[in-house]
């Protein structure tokens, strides 16, 4: 079988200017951060907008402040890559820096621009009113509307900028098919680091699964209480999130199927153990968050579930990265 090496990375372009789509994606990107970014600043100088009467976010007021600023970090960050992916100086960027803050954005956004589409789909075509949901009010409606509306349109725009600068510097590590890749390309490290990550995934994934499909195992009795179509979504969109990872990563070290292309399998590998370890790490900072209220403390089991989320995506993730460190130095 003939096995083709990554083709000379393309040099940046002197004079760089973005085309008009790009600055357009640019500003749709920042635009699009304002509204999440304004309520955020609203909420540290200590103002309720959105936040109705008895809200339970209003219980622990220094918490918030503290999570609400880091939220605005976060979304300032947003702010600063879509400016990177569109600049000349951004094409000298240290690869690695730009690397881990967009698996990470990528890894958080996804899951919200699939799951709460699909939450919608379901409440619409079920009639889903969250009959369910806690007597505790959390937000006014129109916050989620807004806030992760938002978020989707910062992940499309962010996306594509990614996808297209991606193109530009670094397509030629992820040219051909599978089976064209030589084994240097992944080798041993890596073939370990997927195996690691696919036996771990094994339990959060059979946790995913049984919530999903309507067992309640595990799950304290406020959960159980609580649970509505929105519950269910999220666990399936988190059981398919493991498995793609898991799989794909797995397609990437051992070069089969043969004729997938490179491209796509890293890019759905890349996307889907962000998604994991990402939002897996974030549930596991915010169960392990300090609550008076004992029937509001995250079960053992969904814990460990998130955990075993957090250490999947990262040993999938440590794979992807170890296959274009590879990729690159056979450049």
């Amino acid at each position: 079988m003939t096995q083709t090496a990554p083709l000379p990375a393309p040099a940046p372009a002197a004079g760089h200017r973005p085309s008009a789509a790009r600055r357009a994606l640019r500003a749709l990107a920042i635009l699009a951060c304002l509204p999440y970014i304004s309520l955020k600043v609203a909420w540290v100088a200590g103002g309720r907008l959105g936040i109705p009467d008895g809200s339970v976010l209003l219980e622990h007021p220094t918490m918030m402040v503290i999570a609400n600023a880091v939220s605005v970090v976060a979304d300032v960050l947003v702010v600063a890559l879509a400016l990177l992916l569109t600049q000349a100086w951004g094409r000298r960027f240290p690869a690695w820096l730009l690397a881990l803050p967009m698996w990470a954005a990528t890894g958080l956004l996804t899951p919200i621009m699939t799951g709460y589409p699909t939450q919608l789909a379901v409440a619409l075509v079920t009639g889903d009113e969250k009959a369910a949901a806690p007597a505790e009010p959390f937000l006014d409606d129109w916050v989620f509307g807004v806030v992760y509306g938002g978020f989707i349109l910062q992940g499309l725009a962010l996306g594509t900028l990614f996808a297209l600068y991606a193109r530009d510097r670094w397509s030629h590590l992820w040219q051909g098919r599978l089976g064209e890749l030589s084994a240097r390309a992944s080798g041993a490290g890596a073939r370990a680091l997927a195996v690691a990550g696919a036996v771990v995934a094994l339990v959060p994934a059979a946790l995913h699964l049984i919530w999903a499909t309507g067992a309640t195992a595990g799950l304290s009795a406020r959960l159980i209480a609580e649970r509505d179509s929105d519950d269910y979504v999220l666990e399936a969109d988190r059981f398919v999130f493991i498995v793609v990872a898991v799989v794909l990563t797995l397609f990437l070290v051992l070069r089969r199927p043969a004729r997938l292309r490179v491209r796509t399998t890293l890019a759905l590998a890349w996307t889907a153990s962000g998604a994991v370890g990402c939002w897996g790490a974030y549930l596991s900072l915010v169960a392990l968050l300090p609550d008076p209220d004992p029937s509001k403390h995250v079960p053992g089991l969904v814990q460990l579930s998130y955990a075993g989320d957090m250490i999947t995506g990262f040993l999938l993730a440590a794979c992807v990265a170890l296959f274009l460190r590879r990729r690159s130095a056979g450049a």
